[in-house]
């Protein structure tokens, strides 16, 4: 399968690697690709290149890793003569003339049922309210914040014990698939866009560390998909004796919350036996 227009790729973190490896599998392959600079990282602070960056080299594709979308970064993107942008998890806002840069606009994907969960974190977030469904979004990006008309749309249950350690890969392929699934139709013209119902928006807020501290004391099932929504992200955490205690397992049977193993602060990973919320 081959696209018939070129485009531009814009992805840092590993979920936009994973996406943009399906996309060449099935033969959509970018003229550019758009991320994040390299950046230090490990105990040593090497500057690192992204995943997304990473795998573009091995497939000799071009480059770009402006610090800003400023005028310079929108002339070299404005060089490959794109007819249209792909972006998943870029990291940073497009301005509106990057936006009409693209004839055929720019498509994103987006994991959540929108207009629910607009923002930053829709996966934990579902996982944070108790939903039972969520699903993928491929829209087509417009100026406020995951508010574009809507491509395709495929949803899913959320497994009452499935916390977004599971979750997360399964969202990430099914809308890697729905993108390739849904493009050929976008770009001929045979998939009409829908407007999204803004009043049926909600939002999905940054993280902040110290969103991940429990109340022991609290309902079971808020400190158990408080721990599901954050498990591959921030983590969770309480206090006892004065000592941070890190979650590494927990769960959630007969109504009680069970935290099963932590690592206490300064120390390596140990079971925990006490059970709290009931």
């Amino acid at each position: 399968m081959n696209t018939p227009s070129k485009f531009a790729y814009f992805g840092t973190p590993t979920v936009a690697s994973e996406t943009l490896a399906t996309l060449i599998e099935h033969g959509f392959t970018p003229a550019v690709v758009v991320t994040s600079p390299d950046a230090p990282r490990g105990r040593g602070l090497v500057l690192t290149p992204s995943p997304v960056k990473t795998l573009a080299l091995t497939h000799g594709l071009a480059v770009l890793t402006p610090e800003k979308l400023d005028e310079e970064a929108l002339a070299a993107v404005r060089a490959h003569d794109c007819d249209y942008a792909l972006v998943v998890a870029y990291g940073k806002i497009f301005p509106a003339e990057l936006i009409n840069a693209f004839p055929k606009g720019v498509i994103n994907v987006h994991y959540s049922l929108l207009p629910k969960y607009r923002g930053a974190t829709p996966l934990e977030t579902a996982l944070l309210m108790g939903e039972a469904e969520t699903g993928v979004t491929i829209q087509k990006m417009a100026r406020e914040m995951d508010a574009g008309d809507i491509i395709a749309q495929e949803a899913t249950p959320i497994a009452p014990t499935e916390t977004a350690r599971e979750l997360r890969p399964r969202l990430i392929t099914m809308g890697a698939r729905l993108l390739v699934a849904s493009l050929p139709g976008y770009l001929a013209g045979d998939i009409a866009p829908v407007p999204q119902d803004a009043s049926l928006a909600t939002r999905a807020r940054k993280l902040k560390k110290e969103d991940g501290l429990l109340d022991l004391s609290a309902p079971a099932r808020e400190n158990w998909n408080k721990y599901r929504a954050y498990a591959d992200s921030i983590g969770t955490f309480f206090f006892e004796n004065g000592k941070r205690m890190k979650l590494t397992s927990a769960e959630f049977a007969a109504g009680v919350f069970r935290v099963l193993s932590v690592i206490p602060e300064g120390k390596k990973e140990v079971e925990y036996s006490a059970s709290a919320g009931k």
